[in-house]
């Protein structure tokens, strides 16, 4: 009798023991479906655009834009150097304002560079990498402005010789000059609004002084003006 409840126990211990494995490994299916096949999913997805971007990288008929170096934005000078990197062993054809202009050769190192001429006023500048009658993007356009002349200056008071006394002990310096063009007044920066009208409060110092005026462009064309009024105590 003995044996046969232990035997019973130990049958019925055993059927719960199963039963909680059963459950459990239902529970860890569910699991795997709810949050394990979404997941590896996603990893997959993940995987597949990475190896296909790598293999638009690696695609051979795929050739990258040139990089140009930085320019100012205007120059003084018709004759300019245009410098860039690309990949060795590539011609570089050189575009102005739409045009072919020139082309070259990189170095080993990628490097090359147009020693060219552009036009008066603003001079849009692209390249293009060319491998085996194949040809890139146009790289990032760089945009130089060229301005051989200098800018206008305009002095609209204090007038030259002009004499001040008493509490008269500053004067306002005022006038017109072109547009993106900065003013110093004896080396100081003036205000200057968007229509190019300037004004700076110059202090006088008792007897003569001498009031230089200075325009200078973006392309480092300047203009000077000097004039010397009066002051007396």
């Amino acid at each position: 009798m003995a044996r046969s409840r232990l035997s019973r126990r130990m049958e019925q211990k055993t059927k719960k023991n199963l039963l909680l494995s059963v459950l459990g490994i239902i529970l860890v299916i569910l699991l795997v479906f709810k949050f394990g096949i979404p997941l590896l999913v996603n990893f997959s997805l993940f995987l597949s655009g990475s190896g296909k971007e790598e293999a638009k990288i690696q695609d051979p008929s795929f050739i990258a834009p040139p990089i140009l170096d930085s320019f100012p934005q205007a120059t003084s000078s018709a004759n300019i150097i245009i410098s860039g990197v690309a990949s060795e062993n590539q011609t570089i054809d050189l575009y102005v304002n739409d045009y072919l202009i020139d082309k070259t050769k990189t170095k080993k190192d990628g490097r090359f560079s147009f020693d060219t001429i552009i036009k008066p006023g603003e001079n849009i500048i692209k390249t293009k990498a060319v491998v085996k009658n194949k040809e890139s993007e146009f790289s990032q356009p760089l945009t130089v402005s060229f301005k051989s002349a200098p800018p206008s200056l305009t002095l609209s008071s204090p007038s030259d010789g002009q004499s001040f006394s008493k509490d008269q002990n500053t004067v306002d310096v005022n006038g017109t000059t072109d547009t993106d063009v900065k003013i110093t007044v004896n080396g100081f920066w003036a205000i200057t609004d968007n229509d190019g009208d300037f004004s700076y409060r110059l202090p006088l110092k008792n007897g003569e002084n001498k009031i230089k005026i200075e325009a200078t462009d973006l392309a480092g064309n300047r203009t000077e003006k000097e004039i010397k009024v009066t002051y007396s105590q």
